[in-house]
């Protein structure tokens, strides 16, 4: 990939055995308007082609152990590698730039000095049912969105909200936060951006600049994924005292997908409703993750390696 000009950036890729999506992602990333001045994979110890399709389509690989793979501080790894750039640009392997100008709408939104992150569009996979569609929609809608530290306030929870599966963040706004927060379950994205407000800086959300990315997470899934939101938000209480509690955007989402559901998919009602029960019990298991058992916590969480290391042994301290 070779840069046309204007801010120096890298693009910074964390993957593991990504096959055919690596194809997919490799022809995307060729088409884009905007090209990188570096292009740097952070592959954990995959066992198919993906390292070298990779190298092959001109990204600097660095291979990590696959154990010590930590959603912060392996995308630190990734900043500190690319310590000349001004712009440090995020996805993940199995997000697709939807068009040839995705990363130039996202980059464009830092042209504004006082943005210190913006995130991209998430569009639902074209197989993906009405559930994984409305989560989509409901996250990521179609109108652009700028999060100041004042509007913060009056947000909620949903004022920190960000994604590293398409984002892209001012180095110099990352350092002053301390970068990547190192040795947390995941949410490092949400754990900068509230950092990033309490700081003054802004945060931009740009639908224009979109992906497709989505998952067909089943109730079991969904369950792990929300006991790591839990423990997410019992780790850093910051993040709750700071900007509100979770419920709220909760309460939020279950009525613009029963009303989506009820319009689009009936039939998914029931089941709807049963992921709604679930999630929210193991967000609440999460909440209180410092008084349950090491072993169920693995058993419970979508991050069981987190648990092998000592700061998943640590206890409700925020970090």
């Amino acid at each position: 990939m070779v840069s046309d000009g204007g801010p120096r950036s890298a693009l910074i890729i964390p993957t593991l055995n990504a096959g055919d999506m690596a194809d997919r992602l490799i022809e995307a990333l060729g088409k884009q308007s905007f090209q990188v001045d570096k292009f740097l994979v952070l592959d954990s110890q995959s066992t198919d082609a993906t390292v070298e399709k990779f190298r092959e389509a001109g990204a600097t690989v660095i291979e990590i152990e696959r154990a010590s793979f930590d959603h912060g501080g392996t995308r630190q790894i990734g900043a500190d590698l690319c310590d000349d750039a001004e712009i440090v640009i995020y996805l993940t392997q199995d997000a697709i730039p939807a068009d040839d100008h995705a990363i130039a709408r996202l980059v464009e939104a830092l042209s504004d000095p006082t943005i210190g992150v913006a995130y991209g569009r998430q569009l639902p996979r074209a197989e993906a049912g009405s559930v994984e569609c409305i989560a989509r929609l409901f996250n990521y809608p179609a109108t652009d969105n700028i999060v100041t530290p004042r509007s913060a306030r009056r947000m909620g929870i949903k004022a920190s909200f960000c994604s590293n599966s398409f984002s892209a963040y001012r180095v110099s706004a990352l350092g002053q936060v301390g970068g990547f927060p190192r040795s947390t379950i995941f949410g490092e994205d949400t754990i900068v951006a509230g950092r990033l407000l309490l700081a003054g800086w802004c945060k931009a959300y740009v639908s224009g600049a979109a992906v497709v990315h989505s998952h067909d997470y089943g109730i079991r899934e969904e369950a792990r994924r929300y006991f790591d939101v839990g423990v997410l938000h019992a780790r850093e209480r910051w993040l709750l005292e700071s900007f509100g509690r979770a419920e709220g955007e909760g309460v939020a989402f279950i009525r613009t997908q029963m009303a989506y559901l009820l319009k689009h998919d009936p039939l998914a009602l029931p089941s709807a409703g049963l992921r709604i029960l679930v999630k929210y019990a193991a967000y609440r298991l999460g909440l209180m993750e410092a008084r349950l058992p090491l072993n169920f916590k693995r058993k419970l969480s979508m991050s069981p390696r987190f648990w092998r290391r000592p700061e998943g042994v640590l206890h409700g301290r925020a970090r």
